[in-house]
């Protein structure tokens, strides 16, 4: 009976919370919202990012279009804009109600036509009539209030928001990644449905995209396969297993990374005037050191060449160099692309997992040749060499049939 009470008083005390939360989060809904002096609109839209709401009147007869625009969490030193653009889905061709406090505590609330991607939100005239344009900023929220006249635009439209920082009382450029690459889509007047742009969610698969290929290739693959050439071939049951595995691991992620280059180059393409420099210039340099690997293997030399050892220092050289700067470049696009920590934490998980592999088998394989070279002074070992060689390895001298 007492365990029946118990858990009657858990029942209705969680019921309470649930409903405490759920009447909390309907709190933060559009239509929950009341404006000062009696302001009344018949629609609003919950907007997916950036924390923002339009609430909006249209006159079907004249096709004017009332609007609210509000954007909450927002300090005094941003800017806010909300657009229509007529033309696409993206932010050229945007024509913007721009707002924010100035230095002086005053707001100040423009139009600016939006031409291309670095701009710095110039007041300009749109190409429809503007009328009523006010703003406010209170408790940390920004509103626009404006009428437009859409008589050209019909009912469905394409409809972009953004915030970014000032300079002083000159807008800055936004960031260009995470909510702020996504904060674009399409409203229905006459429904008030709000949608998602498809060619932002396009341009997002297409980074997701380029991201994986490019992690897994130079940032996975391209370690794994330094590793297996150093450390493998110190068995001499894997002489000459270790050899084309090691191709084929290296082969494998200049493929894959040349896909994942080949999209970056779309989306750089498809993005102009939004440039990440350090990013691009590292890419360029991974693809073509990478080329040079792949080629540097039709030149190689044989074993007993006296060339080899040049070939051997340029190649173990290039390659570390790639490794290197793959991990550096792989950091910066997760910084550009701004996903779920956890994916973050799980790379370098990996790099984690592969260093440590790295540490232990480098320890491991230094015993084996102090212990085979022990062997030979001690005229047990007739020949020379833990990883063969022509004089050349880590380890010591010999003949072997493979060299990487």
């Amino acid at each position: 009976m007492r365990g029946r009470r118990l858990t009657l008083k858990l029942t209705l005390s969680l019921s309470l919370i649930t409903c405490f939360l759920l009447s909390s989060s309907y709190g933060q809904n559009c239509a929950k919202h009341s404006f000062p002096n009696n302001r009344v609109f018949k629609t609003c839209s919950d907007l997916p990012v950036l924390n923002s709401f339009l609430h909006f009147n249209y006159d079907t007869s004249s096709s004017k279009l009332e609007i609210a625009y509000r954007h909450s969490g927002i300090g005094s030193s941003r800017w806010v804009a909300w657009a229509i653009n007529p033309t696409s889905t993206g932010m050229v061709g945007s024509q913007a109600l721009v707002a924010y406090q100035q230095t002086n505590g005053t707001m100040r609330v423009y139009t600016s036509p939006i031409t291309q991607y670095l701009t710095q939100l110039q007041e300009g005239e749109l190409s429809f009539n503007v009328s009523d344009l006010s703003a406010s900023y209170e408790n940390d929220e920004i509103i626009i209030f404006a009428t437009l006249g859409l008589s050209n635009n019909g009912t469905m439209l394409n409809q972009v928001w953004q915030e970014g920082g000032l300079n002083g009382n000159i807008p800055q450029m936004h960031v260009t990644s995470g909510a702020n690459v996504q904060s674009m889509g399409t409203l229905n007047l006459v429904s008030g449905e709000a949608g998602t742009s498809n060619g932002g969610g396009s341009k997002l698969k297409k980074r997701n995209i380029h991201g994986v290929l490019n992690t897994v290739s130079w940032g996975i693959l391209m370690p794994m396969g330094a590793i297996i050439a150093r450390y493998l071939k110190v068995f001499k049951s894997a002489d000459p297993a270790w050899f084309y595995l090691h191709v084929l691991c290296q082969f494998s992620a200049y493929v894959v990374g040349v896909a994942g280059w080949g999209t970056g180059l779309k989306l750089g393409s498809e993005s102009v005037g939004i440039q990440f420099d350090a990013h691009r210039t590292i890419g360029i340099i991974l693809f073509s050191l990478g080329t040079l690997q792949v080629f540097a293997l039709l030149v190689r030399p044989k074993p007993e060449h006296k060339y080899r050892l040049y070939w051997n220092i340029y190649h173990h050289l290039v390659g570390y160099t790639v490794i290197i700067l793959s991990v550096v470049n792989i950091f910066k696009g997760f910084d550009i692309l701004e996903p779920e920590k956890k994916w973050k934490h799980a790379y370098i998980g990996v790099i984690v997992a592969l260093a440590s592999t790295a540490v232990l088998l480098e320890a491991y394989t230094w015993f084996v040749a102090m212990r085979r070279k022990r062997s030979e002074s001690e005229g047990k070992l007739p020949y020379g060499g833990v990883n063969g060689g022509e004089g050349n390895g880590v380890y010591g001298h010999g003949v072997r049939t493979q060299q990487a």
